[in-house]
């Protein structure tokens, strides 16, 4: 670096320091490919504004508990190293800044943020269920279908389906709290099946001593072999213990028979801590929540109701609110009326609400919309997890604003005594089940307004202070490794291209299975935030040039290269998902910026195995990052490929 350039360097670097709000305000700094990542003890004290305006500067924003301001490729690698080394910060890593980011959580945070993370991957079965749930729920109460031995036996297969897959969601939160505390999550997925276990007694079934359960004796203690169904906070705590057991084991045993022993171990010590320690803790932690509402709403009256009705939501997330049928027909045995229904109802269209007012807040968002919705139809239903683990948890004051809007509901169903003559059914369904002494279907409706309309107020007021919805969710401006790839490609000097013929082909830039872009598994590439193209389920470890040109940028972390054609049609490579965690691990660049490619020629190549075992997807999406408007993408019907066939063409419109 000359001297020129440096003392330049040290001049951003003071102004930047000031802007943040000084040296004791920088808990740590590190750099991506083009952004200069800074994480502050209080984010408010920086001007965001002025640091736009500093020298080479190209933009700033925060994203999550990092400020980043955008310098370019190769630039901010020279600003990083004297930024740092002003404020003696320098050989911080991202994982390193990541894990400063977090500190600056408190222990609920963190607890809510890990909760959120574990549900995000489970999403789409979880909203399967529900919405298939509540078909069920409105066609087994008609009557048509009732008569008619085809429809019945259809819904009958429809209730077969849900049920199936929340019965089995132990296992897959099992298997996602693994894989987001780092394990193999196929580890998780075991561990689930284990959990629910044929072997084992029901669990519901044990509860209401249908069945017969087995004692073992283990180091003294009496083992119960009954099943966690329903467990969600056993779930997790294994899905937890399982991932620090698969990594203690894949650090401490030796390579030559590391593969076999290490998963054996994980497994069996797994399983003796469930059953021995987890399997109790959590059920004990399931019931007495579970107990501490039920006694509250017994003993504190309209008090009682509100906090019942307040926070009965917070019980779904662990997934213990199925208890609550066996409380509800004891209820109905003793007083022949149940009053936890009405309540557990105006708690479910409370965070409804919630959601609306969340949407009503971002509705020119496109995919907050495409989550919002069906997650409130789903509430309607009487199904709330794709609304809480979606939305509400995920952006925390939503939760907050749903939890009061409840609570509101609840003096309502107190002050009118209302009740529910039957148990199993909420929200539109549920009003079949209201007790109509004294007006109660009307009362029905009215508890449900104010809930609604409490979730969707109380949401609104509470965005306007609390809401930190990520960059990365909006809808026209992509952030994150998303905007550097951008900048990077924007960044680059446009070199002298050939005039495009009519038709410009692309081909086969690895081998495997052709996707198409809205099958990725990931919302910035499937929602064509950088936009249109291709993706493919890679079969070897290769990433070849799609056609001849030049590489405009190949990554730091080597997971992405950035390529111009020959034509000037840009396009962008990107191997696997979130893979730049990896800080480019497992991956090899035979190229670099600048290179002249041919068609065929070996850009980079990736350890596959080795990046699926660290829980990451290897799909590779080829992005189409700047086409003009006259031009259009041809693309090949999905279906196996080589490199040697076309997949992709650019088309006059």
């Amino acid at each position: 670096m000359d001297a020129n350039k440096r003392q330049r360097y040290e001049k951003i670097a003071v102004e930047l320091t000031k802007l943040v709000g000084g040296k004791e305000n920088i808990q740590g700094v590190a750099h991506c490919a083009t952004r200069l990542r800074i994480v502050l003890r209080d984010n408010d004290q920086a001007d965001l504004k002025a640091i736009e305006e500093v020298d080479l500067a190209k933009g700033v924003f925060v994203a999550g508990d990092q400020v980043q301001i955008i310098f370019g490729a190769g630039l901010v690698n020279d600003v990083y190293e004297v930024f740092a080394e002003h404020n003696n910060m320098k050989n911080m890593s991202l994982s390193d800044l990541k894990t400063v980011a977090n500190k600056k959580m408190n222990p609920l945070q963190r607890i809510i943020k890990a909760l959120s993370d574990v549900f995000v991957d489970i999403m789409p079965g979880i909203l399967a269920a529900a919405l298939l749930t509540g078909l069920s729920g409105v066609l087994g109460n008609m009557e048509i279908v009732k008569g008619n031995d085809t429809l019945y036996g259809i819904n009958r297969l429809i209730n077969i389906s849900s049920g199936a897959i929340f019965g089995f969601l132990p296992l897959a939160v099992a298997y996602s709290a693994c894989k987001r505390f780092g394990g193999r999550p196929i580890l998780g997925i075991v561990m689930g099946c284990i959990m629910l276990s044929d072997s084992l007694a029901n669990a519901y079934s044990a509860a209401q001593g249908t069945v017969e359960v087995t004692t073992l004796h283990i180091f003294g203690l009496g083992v119960d072999l009954v099943g966690f169904q329903g467990g969600i906070i056993v779930a997790l705590l294994m899905g937890f213990v399982t991932a620090k057991l698969d990594l203690f084991f894949e650090k401490k045993v030796p390579e030559m028979i590391r593969l076999l022993l290490s998963p054996l171990l994980t497994t069996l010590v797994g399983a003796l801590l469930l059953f021995t320690v987890i399997g109790p803790v959590g059920r004990g932690l399931s019931s007495g929540i579970t107990n501490v509402l039920v006694w509250v709403t017994q003993n504190l009256g309209v008090v009682g109701y509100a906090i019942f009705s307040g926070l009965q939501q917070l019980v779904v997330i662990t997934g213990l609110h199925h208890i609550f049928g066996a409380i509800e027909a004891q209820l109905l045995a003793d007083t022949g009326r149940n009053f936890l229904n009405p309540l557990m109802s105006v708690a479910i269209i409370a965070q409804g609400g919630a959601v609306l007012g969340y949407l009503m807040m971002h509705r020119k968002n496109t995919k907050v919309r495409e989550l919002c919705i069906p997650s409130f139809v789903s509430v309607l239903f009487g199904i709330t997890e794709p609304a809480l683990f979606g939305i509400n948890l995920r952006y925390r004051f939503p939760i907050i604003g749903g939890c009061i809007g409840g609570a509101l509901g609840g003096t309502v169903v107190y002050l009118t005594n209302l009740a529910a003559v039957g148990f199993g059914t909420t929200v539109l369904p549920g009003i079949a089940l209201a007790d109509p002494t004294g007006n109660g279907y009307v009362n029905y409706v009215i508890a449900h307004a104010v809930a609604i309309a409490g979730g969707f107020i109380m949401t609104v007021v509470l965005g306007r202070f609390m809401d930190r919805t990520p960059a990365e969710t909006t809808e026209t401006k992509p952030a994150g490794e998303q905007k550097d790839i951008l900048e990077a490609i924007e960044e680059t000097e446009k070199e002298e291209v050939l005039d495009a013929p009519e038709r410009e082909e692309f081909f086969g830039y690895t081998q495997g299975e052709l996707i198409a872009m809205e099958e990725v598994k990931d919302e910035t590439f499937a929602n064509k935030v950088l936009g249109d193209g291709i993706a493919v389920i890679p079969s070897e470890g290769k990433v070849y040039a799609p056609a001849d040109g030049t590489i405009i940028s190949v990554f730091d972390t080597k997971h992405a290269v950035c390529f111009r054609s020959k034509y000037g049609t840009e396009i962008l490579i990107h191997i696997g998902v979130d893979t730049v965690n990896l800080q480019g691990k497992y991956f090899t660049a035979y190229v670099k910026d600048g290179d002249v490619v041919q068609k065929g020629q070996v850009m980079i190549a990736f350890e596959q195995e080795q990046i699926k075992k660290a829980g990451y997807d290897t799909v590779i999406p080829m992005i189409f990052t700047d086409l003009p408007d006259e031009k259009r993408i041809e693309k090949r019907k999905p279906g196996k490929i080589g490199t040697n066939q076309a997949v992709a063409a650019i088309c006059r419109k």
